[in-house]
């Protein structure tokens, strides 16, 4: 049986996930949300990464819900000390990348060409500031597949991929929230997800 070529990458780089790196290696994290980020950074820096933290996610709407999370990242950034660096808001260049994919079901290929879209914008910042190397926190989520987020990830030089909701990492990341009192979104981002989550109620 000839496995996915995800599959193959995944399985060829699950050892270098958890290789330490030269101790205080600068890293620049994705981060979707507070939440998310919590136990991604505690794991990040268990490995020996200096991380700097970086919010973009031009897919959430309404702009004040945007405006709202990251207030939690600032929260997170403070508990960790660590510095953040916020990407200008641009949801029309969002739209524009998923026009025609609006009626998809969560989790199908609208939610891959957000994490494509906004994994790349983090590998473009990466590189723009001199970091060999960057990761996400999409991949602590339980709902969304750590293998599609990898491979979409590898195309993009110096991803490090880390499944952080591994080693109870999204349960880690829900003790942490409540620690630091963060909220916690109940739809993924988008207006297209909040529907959804208004059409159960």
């Amino acid at each position: 049986m000839t496995l996915p070529y995800s599959e193959v990458f995944y399985m060829i780089t699950r050892m270098k996930r958890d290789e330490k790196p030269l101790p205080h290696t600068p890293l620049l994290l994705h981060v979707c949300c507070g939440p998310c980020s919590t136990s991604s950074i505690e794991r990040l820096e268990e490995l020996g990464y200096k991380v700097h933290m970086f919010y973009s996610n031009s897919n959430i709407y309404p702009k004040g819900e945007w405006e709202k999370r990251y207030a939690e990242v600032e929260k997170v950034g403070n508990y960790f000390h660590l510095p953040i660096i916020k990407k200008e808001y641009d949801h029309d260049s969002w739209l524009g990348e998923v026009k025609g994919h609006e009626d998809d079901k969560e989790g199908r290929e609208r939610c891959s060409i957000c994490f494509e879209y906004n994994v790349h914008i983090a590998a473009t910042e990466a590189k723009k500031r001199g970091f060999s190397y960057f990761t996400t926190t999409l991949s602590v989520s339980p709902h969304k597949r750590s293998l599609t987020i990898f491979s979409i990830g590898e195309k993009e030089e110096g991803f490090v991929p880390i499944d952080f909701k591994k080693k109870g990492g999204f349960h880690r990341s829900i003790e942490l929230s409540a620690l630091l009192d963060l909220y916690r979104q109940d739809y993924c981002g988008c207006e297209f997800s909040m529907q959804r989550v208004l059409q159960k109620e």
